[in-house]
């Protein structure tokens, strides 16, 4: 059954700038008043703002969100992996037990703020 959605509020305080509503989607919030949740869970996000009625339903994020955790989990772990494997006389088999679970937490940590940019994106530019 399709929920009613709020009224639209004239109140709302829109963005400033690009980058705000950028930072207001990575943290998970509508991109256009900063108040609302932007997921009903973790990568499902709303029809519209539950605060200001926006209505994000044609937004779709698709791969980019993801190519963008594997691009930001990539560049946190490459001088780690350095490191490791030039400053500690570690085996093949420790680097990867330290690696392969870091490189899982940062993807799964960073995949949510991505979706929610993303949708910031779309919106700001229509």
């Amino acid at each position: 059954m399709h929920e009613p959605h709020a009224a639209p509020r004239a109140d709302v305080a829109l963005p400033q700038s690009f980058g705000a509503a950028l930072l207001r989607g990575a943290r998970c919030r509508c991109p256009r008043c900063g108040e609302g949740r932007l997921f009903r869970a973790w990568l499902r996000p709303f029809d519209a703002c539950p605060a200001c009625a926006l209505d994000i339903s044609g937004q779709r994020a698709d791969d980019f969100p993801a190519y963008v955790s594997i691009f930001v989990t990539g560049h946190l772990l490459a001088p780690v992996l350095i490191m490791l494997a030039t400053d500690f006389a570690l085996s093949t088999m420790a680097i990867l037990a330290i690696i392969l679970p870091l490189a899982v937490i940062f993807m799964l940590v960073t995949l949510q703020p991505a979706k929610g940019a993303v949708i910031a994106l779309q919106w700001w530019h229509g």
